[in-house]
């Protein structure tokens, strides 16, 4: 069982920058980022595996995720947030060696979610 410790999120104004962390009790084979504004299902957000990154489209550009293996950390940094950033933003993490796009990728393990606010 891996265990994901969120931090980072809250307010910041169009345009603006924030940065989330997410720390693993254990090593993970692919971890990222979801969001999920109330009402709508959960949208892939960012990830990284091993061996391949993979951005939404709507984030490329402007969101870079990065990770540290030697700590068992991923963070995402957000820049030129927009309004419809606004949404809860979920750690994930999977243990499993699979060669799929990580968008589809079956993550067994979600953090417990921080909420990013972006007002103009």
């Amino acid at each position: 069982q891996v265990q994901l410790t969120e931090s980072g999120g809250g307010l910041a104004q169009v345009g603006g920058s924030l940065r989330l962390s997410c720390v693993a009790s254990g090593r993970a084979f692919a971890m990222g980022w979801y969001r999920q504004v109330p009402g709508e299902d959960r949208e892939f957000v960012a990830a990284v595996s091993w061996i391949s990154t993979l951005y939404a489209d709507s984030v490329k550009g402007r969101f870079t995720i990065s990770r540290d293996n030697s700590k068992n950390t991923v963070d995402l940094q957000m820049n030129s947030l927009k309004p419809e950033d606004t949404a809860v933003y979920y750690c994930v993490a999977g243990g499993r060696a699979l060669s799929i796009a990580l968008s589809s990728y079956p993550y067994d393990y979600w953090g417990q979610g921080t909420q990013v606010t972006v007002s103009s």
